[in-house]
């Protein structure tokens, strides 16, 4: 119970903070506009294919989805930086409440922040994508998608915990944030498709979780145009290309293979956390 009340704190005073807010959605912001201005039509004019606008539209804005649900994340936890700053996170431990009660209000506000920040971005890349003529998936597309968010979050939610864990003060944080911000589009493959970027960054890419988190969006985003627009001697490089697939190894990894990634790297920063928050009570 008192891990919901200071969930429920958390999650008050960052949608108190209209700031907060903004800059948590500025990555997703930025890709949207650089998209708007400059990349959309670039990108479609080289697609001599059909459907070609709902594709590259699908394309950009599963890569903003998988962007929202890590910077939200990310911007959550400033809370457990301020009361770090502030030394109210002192007067908790001292209060007769648990440890564990305080780390667990943190990331379980971390995660409804992201899952309503990351849904509200799949609406906004909905509307976008029927504006410029798109059209709707069917039903059972959005229940992938809506699994796919929650996996996102979760896995994000433990991973910026662990970066987070080590910030103390709101300069530093704020820092850390740009740094993300400023990467995580690339690292999604968002800015460039994967396919252009040289073979040792691409390596990068492809252990980053969020770039699994974008894979699975985009494969089911923009499954059946793919399949309706291109012949399928071009079909396997274009889903290569565009980091709608990822090859390892010369193998192309299932989606299955993401999914369990996904699941592992929570699993592995939960421990983490686990092993520095048992120590630090010690």
């Amino acid at each position: 119970m008192n891990s919901l009340l200071f969930a429920k704190r958390n999650i008050k005073n960052f949608f108190k903070d209209k700031m907060s807010v903004f800059f948590s959605l500025l990555s997703a912001i930025i890709i949207i506009g650089l998209y708007v201005l400059f990349l959309g039509d670039m990108i479609v004019g080289n697609l001599q294919v059909e459907n070609a606008r709902f594709i590259v539209d699908s394309w950009i804005m599963a890569g903003v989805i998988s962007v929202t649900s890590i910077t939200t994340a990310m911007g959550a936890y400033e809370a457990m930086v301020k009361d770090k700053e502030s030394n109210a996170i002192k007067d908790y431990y001292a209060a007769p409440v648990k440890r564990n009660d305080i780390i667990i209000g943190y990331v379980l506000s971390a995660f409804v922040i992201g899952i309503a920040m990351t849904f509200v971005s799949l609406l906004f890349a909905q509307v976008y994508i029927l504006i410029y003529g798109g059209y709707f998936l069917p039903f059972f597309d959005y229940i992938k998608i809506f699994a796919i968010i929650v996996l996102s979050v979760i896995s994000n939610c433990f991973f910026v915990f662990f970066l987070v864990s080590f910030i103390k003060t709101n300069a530093a944080f704020a820092t850390a944030s740009t740094i993300l911000g400023t990467l995580i589009g690339f690292v999604a493959g968002v800015y460039l498709p994967i396919g252009q970027l040289p073979s040792s960054v691409q390596f990068f890419v492809k252990i980053f979780p969020v770039s699994h988190s974008a894979l699975l969006l985009r494969q089911v985003m923009m499954g059946d145009a793919l399949v309706k627009s291109f012949p399928a001697e071009m079909l396997k490089e274009f889903r290569l290309d565009m980091g709608v697939d990822f090859s390892i190894g010369g193998t192309v990894i299932s989606p299955w293979l993401s999914v369990i990634y996904l699941i592992l790297v929570a699993a592995l920063f939960f421990v983490l956390i686990y092993i520095k928050v048992s120590r630090k009570s010690k």
